[in-house]
């Protein structure tokens, strides 16, 4: 995939553009995030000269832009940072069980939607390698068949429950990106084997999530009280 991507774009820009300094990353795609330019609109621009590109590293900020390392100076009327997301989790809810704050990141994530200790609660997160919403959808499939298993049984919490001590704990996005990177203290972990394990592949999470067992051993279930009953 590297080798088509740099293909098309030396194709744009012609045998003269180094490409392999200006377009050609220290990561495979998908490590990161892609840039397109679906209309080609950059490359057209870079052709016309009306754009530039510069590869390198800054050195400092200057009274008139930047300063290099390789000693070259750009001068700039604006600077945009560019540095990436400041991601948070839940959107920075404060989850709190029987009084006690829950730190996610001590958590690891049941079937990528639920956190392990915690009762009752679904997070959708998509996949990072194909549309987020794929397995958003397959979340919220997976939260009505566990509402109406619950329902049926007459249950009034589920928590998935970690039993398997050899389970090694893992980053739960695997993506070198800078953002990634910096979220790790506050991300929840993934484990080495289902159903902590992200697999990332919608064709199995497919098979798991709709037709694999809502009772699986993993996930607890409790009934309600009976001062919940009576109220």
């Amino acid at each position: 995939m590297k080798r088509k991507i740099l293909g098309a774009v030396r194709k744009q820009l012609g045998p003269d553009y180094d490409v392999g300094k200006h377009f050609t990353p220290s990561y495979d795609p998908w490590d990161q995030r892609l840039c397109l330019a679906p209309d080609g609109d950059l490359f057209e621009a870079l052709r016309a000269g009306k754009v530039s590109v510069v590869t390198d590293r800054i050195d400092t900020f200057t009274e008139t832009g930047l300063q290099l390392r390789s000693g070259e100076r750009l001068d700039a009327d604006i600077i945009v940072t560019a540095t990436g997301l400041t991601l948070k989790v839940m959107g920075g809810i404060e989850v709190v069980v029987d009084g006690t704050p829950v730190d996610p990141a001590r958590s690891l994530l049941y079937k990528g939607m639920m956190l392990s200790a915690v009762p009752n609660l679904a997070v959708a997160l998509g996949y990072t390698n194909a549309s987020w919403t794929l397995k958003c959808e397959l979340t919220a499939q997976y939260v009505c068949r566990l509402l109406n298993y619950m329902d049926a049984q007459g249950y009034a919490w589920c928590m998935p429950s970690r039993r398997d001590a050899s389970v090694v704990e893992e980053p739960a996005i695997s993506l070198t990106s800078g953002y990634v990177q910096r979220a790790r203290a506050i991300l929840p972990k993934q484990g080495s084997k289902k159903p902590w394990r992200l697999r990332q592949n919608y064709a199995l999470d497919l098979a798991a999530l709709r037709l694999g067992a809502v009772n699986d051993g993993t996930m607890t279930f409790g009934r309600p009280t009976s001062e919940q009953q009576a109220a």
